[in-house]
């Protein structure tokens, strides 16, 4: 009895994958957690995300004109538009509109173009867009809204988009009404006033285990990760080496004084160690290429960041922590080669 086969034709090989079809499985799997910030937290992040994807479609047209590169081959591959996203879910959402335009500006045209273009940045692109608005906005970069649930008034649309356009409160309201420190800055700020994280953690802003509407964006960020686990876009590596140093080093100094020393949940469900773990610290260009060079890499960002919050100036430090180990990437990659095939 013969039995036949569907096949398709020959050679059997997969499709390979390209630049735009990986960029669009990133933003994909950023659309939960996208969702989830607009429940909790209003429609500030739609706003920003449109605003820093419409300037750095811009910066990227305006670099590869200047550049004579090919126009629609290079704005089709999303590179600039996942580089927005990423960069406007870690601003506040009511930044003015010159924190997008800088940031986007340093992350398109120096961070990426100066360097060579796609695949031969350095740097993060996204990080150093918002690392630079960071430091020089500090003030507008430190209105954080608080979640819906707690806040004492919520804001329309319009009222979204005229503060963002202003870079002033709506009339009648004050940045003190709208806005809250975040979980992370709350505790900074008490263990540096001397008072116990368990006091802090009495305020109406943190939730089970982190922030208060945080921890559930931090969910979707992991569940979107593992997305792109199963779709093989990214490695276990770094999101394993990173989130693993963070949760024994926290745990270590939870155990050693608790009362200024957070969870390890804490640290894992507030800030944004899980979108770094997922969709920053896994950047192919910008980090290590061995899977030892990416547990390395993981690690190292895990432990700085840990650093950085710690004793740093500023109350999340993964930003900081993948700058810095993107200068050390190169080295690393050095000195954890795979042994060639057949010695």
């Amino acid at each position: 009895m013969s039995r036949s086969f569907e096949t398709g034709a020959a050679p059997h090989f997969p499709s390979h994958s390209t630049v735009s079809r990986v960029m669009l499985q990133v933003i994909y799997a950023l659309v939960p957690a996208i969702t989830a910030h607009v429940w909790f937290f209003g429609p500030g992040l739609l706003v920003q995300i449109i605003l820093a994807g419409g300037l750095a479609v811009g910066f990227e047209a305006v670099m590869l004109k200047i550049r004579r590169k090919p126009l629609w081959l290079f704005l089709g591959d999303f590179s600039a538009v996942v580089t927005a996203i990423l960069f406007a879910l870690c601003i506040p959402p009511l930044a003015p509109w010159w924190i997008a335009l800088t940031g986007m500006f340093f992350a398109i045209v120096v961070a990426k173009h100066l360097y060579g273009g796609l695949g031969h940045n350095l740097f993060n692109p996204a990080m150093v867009g918002y690392v630079v608005v960071l430091i020089s906005f500090p003030q507008a970069m430190t209105a954080w809204l608080p979640p819906l649930t707690i806040a004492p008034s919520g804001l329309s649309l319009l009222d979204v988009l005229m503060t963002v356009l202003s870079g002033q409160p709506p009339p009648g309201l004050t940045w003190d009404v709208i806005t809250e420190a975040t979980p992370l800055d709350v505790i900074r700020t008490s263990v540096a006033s001397g008072k116990m994280i368990s006091e802090a953690r009495q305020l109406p802003v943190f939730g089970d285990f982190g922030g208060l509407g945080w921890e559930w964006i931090a969910n979707w960020y992991a569940l979107g990760g593992l997305w792109l686990l199963w779709r093989r876009i990214i490695t276990w590596h770094i999101p394993a080496a990173m989130i693993g140093s963070v949760v024994f080093l926290g745990l270590a100094s939870y155990l050693v004084d608790p009362g200024s020393n957070p969870s390890p949940l804490q640290h894992v469900f507030s800030g944004a160690l899980i979108i770094g773990a997922f969709f920053i610290a896994t950047d192919p260009v910008s980090g290590c290429a061995s899977n030892r060079g990416r547990l390395l890499f993981g690690a190292g960002v895990g432990v700085i960041t840990l650093v950085i919050r710690r004793w740093g100036g500023y109350p999340d430090g993964v930003a900081f922590a993948v700058l810095l180990m993107n200068m050390a990437a190169p080295l690393i990659d050095r000195y954890t080669r795979p042994r060639i095939f057949g010695q």
